[in-house]
């Protein structure tokens, strides 16, 4: 409300000049009255000072609310991005999810705030010189709008010509954003494999991409607003031409006419910032579908709805459960597999067996396509995923470490986690040692994914995270993978400590690890093929037995 009152008494204040104009025209200057000079001008300057202390509060104040909004704006993308199911992720890249956080946020908010403050005051600004023209010469002013109707229809169509235009080039940016991310993130496998001159190529055909695209925006753009310029500004020939008649014929005087003059370039102001608006307004509108396009998404049910057992004791058991990523071929088919509370269960099986995706359907990260999960006897389809979620530790492969301080990394298994906590956790991890080698011990910053640490650092840090959680159910897919045999020996001893009091999934590509399982299951195509104990299995002379003859040891042997 303050911004459109700052607004009016500008848009009255701009009225000053052209009535000055016309009074030193039709009375100072011709009966000489000079004494009135210096106020007139004081006037003026009065005038065009007050005028702009106001329009440098309209501007603080929008910047203010605009800052809001977009604050408000990202934050709320942000958070229904963190609610959207793992499903979405999988067909989204990461450097359009980006986009859509970083570019088209405040795209969309300039069509709110600058657009719509810019047309409001232009149309505010065009209704008051309007009216004030009409009090000077009606037919001089309805001369100076004859070509509005032109540019106006010259605007609807370049708007509907130009909208898909500015969505491929939104979407050509997205592409190379998501290009540059997974580059800069796989910049070592780059160098390894020494296909910088490649990779140059790719990028240099995405960002020809986004040229081509920016291009034909911009030509479009070259094309339509001179077209506009020249009609809109062939309202001041007539102008001139029809006022020179009346000044003649007596019906008009050259007050008038300056006056008109001067409030032309008032009145055309607003229609000059049609060019900049309606570009303002059409990727504004693009990137609000592409805002809108995540923000319509079904968040993943039940996260904080549903079921919660008054005690958890670790009892999983898996159904005829069936599972597919999208594809015909199911990742998982059938699986029946059981775990009591308080037993080891190890998965092996050769690369894409779906051991990983058991482990996923059991978190919810994914629902099954079939079969059903119980957990102490009861579905985990009907259990709120963060009440289930908060009693599941996941140590995954990748052993993911936030670009934070080790502290920052360890507490978000467990917010407000005292130093005697976490220290625990390391040590039970082996990684106490050297966490206090670090420069600056738990405060130290572990570098984007963890790049500053060795992958045994991360790894053990990751399983600290679990342990520092103290779940009753712990799921270590290939935990041990990246540390060497002694620390290997170390971390078992730990685990076996903490196994008599929840329920463990082991997913491993080491004998000792699997050997210990209370039940070893055998998978294979998505199917588990085989089950028992160690011994059992070696006597079946199946699978097992083979990928023990190969010391199952063999990264194809295990990953899934």
């Amino acid at each position: 409300m303050a911004t459109l009152v700052l607004a009016a008494v500008c848009t009255l204040l701009v009225l000053v000049l052209p009535a000055l104009s016309k009074e030193f025209t039709d009375e100072v200057i011709p009966k000489g009255q000079t004494e009135r000079i210096v106020p007139l001008a004081l006037v003026g300057l009065g005038a065009i000072a007050l005028r702009q202390v106001l329009f440098t509060l309209r501007t603080v104040s929008n910047n203010v609310f605009e800052q809001k909004v977009v604050h408000d704006l990202r934050t709320e993308l942000y958070g229904k991005i963190q609610r959207l199911p793992l499903r979405w992720f999988d067909n989204q890249p990461t450097g359009d999810i980006m986009t859509r956080v970083a570019s088209d946020v405040p795209a969309m908010e300039r069509v709110i705030i600058e657009g719509l403050d810019q047309g409001l005051s232009g149309v505010l600004q065009f209704v008051v010189v309007f009216g004030y023209l009409l009090t000077q010469h009606a037919g001089l002013t309805l001369l100076t709008v004859a070509p509005l109707p032109v540019v106006a229809l010259a605007v609807r169509i370049y708007q509907k010509r130009v909208e898909p235009k500015y969505k491929a080039a939104s979407e050509a940016g997205s592409a190379l954003n998501s290009l540059l991310h997974d580059n800069i993130a796989g910049i070592r496998q780059i160098k390894a494999y020494t296909v910088e001159p490649e990779e140059l190529e790719r990028f240099d055909r995405r960002s020809r991409d986004v040229q081509t695209a920016q291009l034909s925006v911009v030509k479009a753009n070259a094309v339509i607003w001179p077209f506009v310029s020249l009609v809109a500004e062939s309202g001041i020939v007539l102008t001139i031409a029809f006022a020179a008649w009346w000044i003649c014929r007596g019906t008009a005087t050259l007050g008038t006419l300056s006056a008109v003059l001067m409030s032309w370039g008032l009145l055309y102001d607003p229609v000059s910032r049609v060019n900049p608006l309606t570009q303002l307004f059409t990727a504004g509108i693009v990137a609000g579908k592409r805002v809108f396009a995540v923000l319509d998404q079904t968040d993943e049910a039940n996260f904080a709805e549903g079921g919660r057992l008054e005690e958890l004791k670790g009892a999983v058991r898996f159904e005829g459960v069936a599972f597919s990523y999208g594809g015909e071929v199911p990742t998982v088919a059938g699986v029946d597999v059981e775990a009591q509370p308080g037993q080891t269960i190890a998965l092996v099986g050769p690369t894409g067996a779906g051991k990983s995706t058991l482990l996923n359907l059991l978190t919810r990260f994914y629902e099954p396509d079939s079969g059903r999960i119980l957990l102490d006897g009861a579905p985990v389809s009907g259990m709120s995923k963060e009440w289930l979620r908060d009693r599941i530790g996941y140590v995954t492969q990748e052993s993911f470490l936030f670009n934070a301080s080790v502290r920052e990394n360890l507490t978000v298994a467990k917010p407000g986690a005292e130093d005697e906590e976490i220290w625990a956790a390391l040590e039970s991890a082996n990684a106490a040692e050297f966490v206090r080698r670090l420069p600056e011990g738990l405060e130290t910053v572990t570098g984007e994914r963890g790049t500053r640490l060795s992958g045994g650092e991360r790894q053990r840090l990751s399983i600290a995270r679990a342990l520092l959680k103290n779940p009753p159910i712990l799921l270590l897919d290939e935990a041990t993978s990246a540390v060497d045999n002694e620390t290997e020996r170390l971390i078992q001893e730990a685990l076996e400590r903490l196994r008599a009091d929840r329920t463990c999934f082991v997913i491993a590509h080491r004998l000792s690890t699997v050997e210990k399982a209370d039940r070893i299951y055998v998978m294979e195509r998505g199917r588990v093929v085989e089950s028992g104990r160690h011994g059992e299995l070696l006597a079946m002379g199946g699978l097992y037995a083979r990928l023990c003859a190969g010391g199952l040891k063999e990264e194809a042997a295990v990953s899934a």
